[in-house]
């Protein structure tokens, strides 16, 4: 019977250990510099992916800043941490999507004609 209790105990452990905090996480995107391709609030550039409002699970987003495709470069965990990784996921997730309509410099102007 007490075996059945820890079970939920410890998977609820674990959830809690593998979600980030993303107020380090903002910190942490400007520090190691993924805002010069992805952007302040992850809107993405020429040279980054839009990761802000994006559906991306955990496991594969640590996959690929492990070994990314094209041009981003590695983050071996010696650079970066998976603890810090987590709470750079953690911030991106809390970023919230945005289209066009959002950017006030963008609505002027089509009011204005």
């Amino acid at each position: 019977m007490k075996k059945l209790i820890l079970i939920p105990c410890l998977l609820a452990g674990i959830a809690a250990a593998q979600s980030g905090n993303a107020e380090n996480g903002k910190k942490l995107f400007v520090r190691n510099g993924c805002w010069e391709c992805h952007g302040y609030a992850g809107q993405g550039s020429r040279d980054g992916a839009k990761l802000a409002g994006e559906v991306l699970y955990e496991q594969a987003f640590l996959r690929y800043v492990r070994k990314p495709a094209g041009s981003m470069p590695a983050f071996v965990e010696k650079i970066l941490p998976d603890s810090e990784l987590r709470d750079i996921y953690a911030y991106v997730k809390s970023l919230p999507a945005k289209s066009l309509k959002d950017v006030p410099l963008l609505n002027q102007i089509k009011n204005a004609k």
